[in-house]
């Protein structure tokens, strides 16, 4: 018997019910969790099924000590993608250096797993579907708190109401829009534009990237592994925001194609491919920075309430990490006011360390200047020809997982807001 059939069978118990919104990585995670120390958790998505495919992600640090103890550490390692090489190419297409991927993103080599996100996303589900309620196609469309709990109603119709809700539903968070305002509060700028799509692979690559640079821009060639097509990045620096861009495809289009138009290299055909991508994605390099996460009965968790940026390789990681943490705060607590505020009170530090890493992945990956990026040159150089280091980034690992004891599962009622 489980925790949770023994929760089921305690008289007068009332497990208390989490609604969550967002199914790709926090929302599973922290589903899973949440689970396991008995609450009752619905988790609805906007998407009609389970995203996919996807970019690839790093699990890297204090992130692969909870995906080992979700049991899932195995069907990651063998999704990894083991890429073998980093190439980099100056304004003409020469190159400059060729490294282990390691050495730039400061990972582990043997350690650290580099998956696609659909395949992570796929193992937190898996773990979880046969004990959670999933609502895909719909989402939140109004939430009201009161102290008894929080009325919902869902954009496809109907409403419930739950003891808390959390929003792991991304970097433009819908949650984090209803509760704490807009997110100009909350974003951060961090000075550069990408359009991603993917590529008929004619290039030959092989578990590698091959990044091309020029001040202020840059072209990255991704292959997975030995497939057919290949992940194409546009990176370019913008001091503002496209904001008119944004809801726009051929506004943003037209955008890359005038910032990329005498480049080198194979941007030519990157923008032709560009062109006619049904899977383009464009947005802008950001962090989300929040004075606290929680708001009475509504919490953040992930890209929702901290996103590093892809600057960082921390996304998914901080995102497992944050998912145990607050998982195991509202198992520890009865109120969830102190829940909420252990959470965060353990896990603010090391999300900032992680955010704070931005400082030196747009350097290393896209300068801004002619002079910045010589400079960045002589340094590649200098690390193909140095060995790479052994450990990672200190940041990665900076928080040591505590043990929780679950001991608020059940509540025989509701308590104030």
């Amino acid at each position: 018997m489980t925790r949770t059939d023994e929760l089921r069978d305690v008289p007068g118990g009332r497990r208390r019910t989490v609604l969550i919104s967002g199914a790709s990585i926090a929302g599973p995670a922290l589903a899973f969790w949440l689970n396991r120390y008995g609450f009752a958790v619905t988790v609805v998505e906007k998407a009609g099924a389970l995203r996919d495919g996807g970019y690839p992600i790093d699990v890297r640090g204090t992130a692969l000590d909870v995906v080992r103890r979700m049991g899932i550490l195995p069907r990651l390692r063998d999704a990894h993608i083991d890429l073998r090489r980093l190439t980099f190419l100056d304004e003409g297409g020469a190159e400059v250096a060729s490294l282990a991927p390691h050495t730039v993103t400061g990972g582990v080599a043997g350690a650290d797993l580099e998956v696609r996100r659909g395949a992570l996303a796929d193992a937190l589900h898996s773990a979880v579907r046969d004990d959670v309620e999933f609502l895909f196609g719909d989402s939140i469309g109004t939430l009201d708190q009161h102290r008894h709990g929080v009325d919902v109603t869902f954009h496809r119709g109907g409403s419930r109401t739950f003891d808390l809700v959390v929003g792991a539903d991304g970097l433009h968070s819908h949650t984090r829009g209803l509760v704490f305002g807009a997110e100009e509060r909350f974003h951060r700028y961090l000075g550069y534009c990408f359009a991603g799509f993917t590529l008929p692979n004619t290039f030959g690559l092989v578990r590698e990237t091959t990044m091309w640079n020029a001040p202020g821009r840059a072209a990255v060639l991704y292959a997975v592994g030995d497939e057919d097509d290949v992940h194409g990045f546009l990176t370019f620096a913008r001091p503002q925001p496209p904001l008119d861009a944004f809801r726009n495809a051929e506004a943003q289009r037209s955008l890359v194609e005038g910032v990329f138009a005498d480049a080198e290299w194979e941007v030519p055909g990157m923008m032709a491919a560009m062109r006619t991508a049904d899977d383009l994605f464009f947005d802008v390099v950001s962090q989300i920075r929040m004075p606290r996460w929680a708001d009475g009965r509504v919490a953040l968790v992930g890209d929702a309430a901290y996103a590093p940026s892809f600057l960082t390789g921390q996304g998914s990681s901080l995102a497992l990490v944050g998912a145990y943490m607050l998982a195991g705060s509202l198992a520890a607590e009865r109120d969830h006011t102190a829940a909420f505020a252990a959470y965060e009170r353990d896990s603010r530090a090391f999300v900032t360390l992680n955010q704070d890493l931005v400082g030196t992945g747009d350097a290393l990956l896209f300068p801004t200047t002619a002079r910045a990026l010589e400079e960045r040159n002589a340094l590649l150089r200098g690390l193909a020809a140095t060995p790479p280091a052994v450990e990672g980034r200190p940041a990665h690992a900076a928080l040591a997982l505590p043990e929780f004891t679950p001991t608020a599962a059940l509540s025989s009622d509701r308590t104030d807001v």
